[in-house]
């Protein structure tokens, strides 16, 4: 999400459908970080098996999706009356890039074996497919935000910090 990420505001549900456009882009940054985030964890953790990691991945997006979606729907719509299907269906629709964020980080775990990477390798793929996912949607957030090119490289560089902060607690997390 943009700034006040897991912050609802009531006026939010309500935008128009540009900014839902610009709320999906802001969804696959947030879904690219939580991804990094599995991948890092679940790497501490010890050596998961390529299939449980993609099971987490998915999930895990899954999970966050329905809290968002949650959160729209009933932190800003339900204080002044109850959602009706479109609404519904909208919201979910907006939210759905934080699931679509964890693909291309479970698709590189998957297809590890092929490059001959080891599980190892496969997590170290799919975490720079996470940040370079993260990179990539808050580049199109701030395109269609109308951003200028110098905001479009801010976000970029922004972004790409935010990622080799995520890959440096990998490193220091595996001492």
């Amino acid at each position: 999400m943009t700034a006040g990420a897991g912050h609802t505001s009531p006026g939010r549900v309500a935008r128009t459908a540009e900014d839902g456009a610009h709320a999906d882009c802001a969804g696959g940054v947030y879904g690219s970080v939580l991804a990094a985030s599995v991948i890092v964890g679940a790497g501490t953790l010890g050596s998961f098996p390529r299939l449980e990691l993609v099971l987490l991945l998915l999930l895990t997006g899954a999970v966050f999706w329905i809290a968002h979606v949650h959160a729209q729907l009933f932190g800003a719509r339900l204080a002044q009356h109850g959602p009706d299907r479109a609404v519904v269906l909208r919201v979910c629709r907006e939210e759905w890039t934080i699931v679509e964020a964890a693909v291309p980080p479970a698709a590189a775990v998957a297809v590890g074996p092929l490059l001959g990477l080891g599980v190892q390798g496969g997590q170290w793929l799919a975490l720079a497919v996470a940040v370079t996912g993260q990179v990539g949607w808050s580049v199109a957030a701030a395109r269609q935000a109308g951003a200028t090119r110098r905001l479009l490289v801010l976000s970029a560089l922004v972004n790409l910090v935010l990622g080799l902060v995520i890959l440096s607690c990998k490193l220091w997390l595996k001492r």
